[in-house]
């Protein structure tokens, strides 16, 4: 996720050409009838004008979604949302990353526990804080080498400013290590620097840094799979962008996802806000987004642009382990590789006591539910920074996605609340 208002509040339309993917109003009325609690929940958001606009997306097996919606692309605009409507789905991006990893896994490329350093030697030697919090010259030689496992799971000592205090996290500012991109004007109360130009530079920066914890110690939010995206360049030789096109998003047919937003897409775009002093307040225009800008990296934790149809493609694609569209359709994987990325991969050493994942697992990208979860086994998925969210429920069959524009998610209780909300309905 993205740094917004403050360091430690971030966590865990379609008119003209764009125009004829909006769905009638009997389809979208049909979605509310199905989840009322769901809809009556979203419309509270947006009656209330905390948020302009919410899609969601929910399919049960390889079943075509319902999608419902309230709102608009905007506040200052009457055009409805829709399945193709765009939206930056930030820290969604991870899972699909996760999911690129396990591809080369499953071709022997890369091994769960190897070394990083196998292909980034710059990460042979890596120092460790003697602190948490501490000075960056107060460091130890770290006692194990980061793992691919580490890397996708969020546990190899690698952190995120935006989230941890003291010097590190500075020093991460300085050196333009980010993982995604908020907008072209300044932001209230947020320091932010410029970018690192490229992947490979920002990566290299990164291994000249402390880190935070042990590698294989703790959980910690990090930008771990934007490091796991050079990993990828450099094991398959091309741009990770490029990667992920021919991968995964062409062969589910996920056309409107990337990291850019063209021109000729900007109707569909919607508008992404922030609360400042209690007020819903525009960052991020469609007419003048910073998206429609080239990256200075394709960032895997937090850089992709997707809409609803998209997504819940590849949503799909996990739930059918692998395959979208059940026998007659596409595979992109082996459904013992669909079903290891979505099983708990973290190690046992692994402190998850206060963190985002307490009680929780984690697989390839995402948060893993565990037997003892409100659900049971089965859930996996994760959120975005601007309160998108989207999961999978392979126990009862169910594919989850949750679409607006506002951070920090965690000053509203859209996000948090949206998937119990859900089960409410799914259980009734």
């Amino acid at each position: 996720m993205d740094k917004v208002i403050s360091r430690r509040g971030l966590i865990g339309g379609l008119a003209a050409a764009g125009a004829a993917a909006v769905l009638p109003r009997t389809a979208l009325a049909r979605g509310g009838q199905l989840y009322p609690r769901t809809h009556a929940f979203m419309k509270g958001f947006v009656d209330r004008r905390e948020l302009a606009g919410i899609l969601a997306a929910i399919g049960k097996g390889q079943a075509a979604p319902d999608y419902f919606g309230v709102g608009t692309l905007a506040l200052d605009s009457a055009t409805p949302l829709g399945p193709d409507t765009l939206w930056r789905i930030y820290s969604q991006t991870k899972p699909v990353t996760g999911i690129a990893a396990m591809l080369l896994v499953e071709e022997g490329k890369i091994k769960l526990d190897q070394p990083i350093a196998d292909f980034l030697p710059a990460f042979a030697n890596m120092k460790v804080l003697n602190t948490p919090g501490g000075s960056i010259t107060d460091v130890r030689p770290a006692r194990r080498p980061i793992t691919v496992r580490q890397l996708i799971t969020h546990s190899s000592g690698i952190g995120m400013a935006a989230l941890e205090k003291g010097p590190l996290p500075d020093a991460y500012d300085e050196a333009g290590i980010t993982d995604g991109r908020l907008s072209r004007q300044p932001i209230p109360g947020f320091k932010m620097g410029p970018p690192a130009p490229g992947l490979t530079v920002m990566v290299d920066r990164l291994a000249t840094l402390p880190l935070f914890y042990e590698p294989g110690s703790k959980w910690l939010y990090s930008v771990g799979l934007a490091v796991m995206g050079r990993v990828i360049e450099v094991v398959t030789g091309q741009p990770f962008d490029a990667f992920l096109k021919a991968r995964i998003f062409d062969p589910l047919g996920m056309k409107s996802t990337g990291f850019r937003v063209a021109a000729a897409d900007v109707p569909r775009l919607s508008t992404n806000y922030a609360l400042i002093d209690g007020v819903l307040s525009p960052i991020d225009r469609a007419a003048t987004s910073v998206f429609l800008d080239p990256p200075a990296a394709p960032y895997g934790g937090g850089g992709l642009v997707s809409s609803a149809r998209d997504y819940d493609r590849f949503l799909a694609m996990l739930l059918g382990e692998g395959r979208i569209g059940g026998a007659g359709g596409v595979s992109i994987m082996k459904p013992e590789t669909a079903r290891l990325a979505m099983s708990n991969l973290l190690e046992d050493s692994v402190v998850r006591k206060g963190t985002l994942i307490e009680g929780w697992g984690a697989g390839a990208g995402g948060r893993v539910s565990l037997p003892g979860s409100m659900t049971g086994e089965g859930v996996f998925g994760w959120g975005g920074a601007a309160g998108t969210t989207g999961f999978i429920d392979r126990k009862r069959g169910y594919r989850v996605g949750a679409y607006t524009q506002a951070l920090p998610p965690a000053a509203l209780s859209f996000q948090g609340k949206f998937g119990e909300t859900f089960y409410k309905d799914v259980m009734a």
